[in-house]
């Protein structure tokens, strides 16, 4: 994933623990084609703090 997105492992690291993404535990990763995606997450951690 990382060489795909241009982004460093540790990059990819981090973005999976921020968000709980645990792609190892299931079969397939599906990734959202929703633009806004980052907005709706950030304006909903803003609002709901973890």
């Amino acid at each position: 994933m990382a060489e795909r997105s241009g982004l460093s492992k540790s990059t990819i690291g981090r973005l999976w623990r921020d968000f709980r993404l645990k792609p190892h535990l299931t079969d397939t990763l599906k990734m959202s084609i929703d633009p806004l995606l980052v907005e709706k997450v950030v304006v909903g951690l803003d609002h709901n703090p973890p």
